[in-house]
């Protein structure tokens, strides 16, 4: 399906969950002096603005990063992202992960970033001129499947699906799982959203027993407005930092003080 735009929901808490993450663990992988692959299956545009006639229909990013980015010191990685975006692209201007890895990540570092949607791989590619990265209009999975394991093989992997296709649930561990065998040391990172109705269950018990030693880390924040079903957000990540479920500890109390 194609419907999905993220520009109705860039900035929201779910992004704040995942990009947080997402810049700290690409941040202490580079402290290796050593080259690492960055890719994504579904990178979206990569910079949104959070005032544009999408995001205020939802208000989303006011009910996310607007209230977040005070959580976040200064040298935190993500912030430095945020900062360096916002000197670029002005101040109503936000990340997609793509934009907060091109940020974190090193010059020499390459980024692989697939998009299907048509509209959206044509920002995408727009966007992500000045950053050197490799972007691909094709699906996602297909990408991962044949491209893993990347070169350098030392990496990560950022699964970011919309999650329209409601089969996403069932097929994702068995998927996951492929990609793992055939890339055994690389991060792989998966975020899914939690909904009122917590079809992510399964899923995640699913990703729990093919992967024992993974870092599941899940925080919940109240719906961006009434009727919203999304209550929180969840990453599952595959060969985890050291240091990261620490961090992840820290993100959780921030959260909290939503609730």
């Amino acid at each position: 399906m194609l419907s999905y735009q993220h520009a109705y929901h860039a900035g929201n808490m779910a992004d704040v969950h995942k990009h947080a993450i997402l810049a700290w663990i690409l941040e202490y992988m580079t402290r290796k002096d050593k080259p690492l692959t960055y890719m994504e299956t579904h990178a979206g545009r990569g910079l949104y603005d959070v005032t544009d006639e999408m995001a205020a229909k939802t208000g989303e990013a006011a009910q996310g990063i607007a209230i977040a980015r005070k959580w976040f010191a200064a040298n935190h990685p993500y912030a430095v992202a945020l900062d360096k975006v916002h000197a670029d692209h002005g101040p109503n201007a936000y990340p997609g992960s793509p934009m907060v890895a091109a940020h974190v990540l090193r010059p020499s570092d390459p980024l692989f970033l697939t998009e299907l949607h048509p509209q959206e791989f044509g920002h995408l590619r727009e966007n992500m001129k000045p950053h050197a990265a490799i972007c691909q209009q094709r699906d996602g999975w297909e990408m991962a499947l044949s491209q893993c394991p990347p070169d350098p093989r030392r990496g990560m992997l950022l699964i970011d699906p919309s999650f329209e296709v409601k089969t996403d649930y069932e097929t994702i561990p068995d998927t996951i799982r492929k990609i793992n065998r055939k890339w055994s040391v690389g991060v792989i990172a998966l975020w899914y959203p939690i909904l009122t109705d917590a079809p992510h269950l399964p899923m995640t018990r699913a990703l729990k027993r093919n992967h024992p030693d993974a870092l599941c880390h899940e925080v919940h924040f109240p719906p961006a407005r009434a009727g919203h079903r999304m209550v929180g957000s969840g990453m599952f990540v595959i060969n985890p930092s050291y240091g990261l479920e620490e961090e992840g500890k820290w993100l959780s109390n921030q959260f909290r003080k939503l609730l």
